[in-house]
């Protein structure tokens, strides 16, 4: 099973970031993907994006400007259902993209 780590972003850390990361850890297990998620407010994506610990990163608020380092996808669609499939589809191809 491959392994997937998500950084997940919103603008507390804790409410929306949870639930976007509940719904990739559960999508993509239904892909045969381990899914591990850490979930962080945007004044901490930076940093932790650049740890080298994560894959991609999802978030729901706006995010400090600069280079992440890793795939960063906006996951509003998962809060208003609009544009969702888009949003699974584009964490599909980087996750299958991604050289584990």
């Amino acid at each position: 099973m491959k392994r997937v780590n998500i950084l997940s972003v919103c603008g507390s850390g804790t409410v929306t970031s949870s639930m976007v990361a509940g719904k990739l850890k559960e999508y993509l297990s239904d892909k045969g993907y381990h899914v591990e998620t850490v979930e962080a407010r945007p004044t901490e994506a930076m940093n932790l994006a650049q740890s080298g610990k994560f894959d991609l990163l999802t978030f729901t608020s706006p995010l400090p400007q600069g280079d992440y380092e890793i795939p960063v996808i906006n996951a509003f669609a998962c809060l208003t259902g609009i544009g969702e499939d888009e949003f699974l589809d584009e964490v599909t191809k980087v996750v299958e993209g991604l050289k584990k």
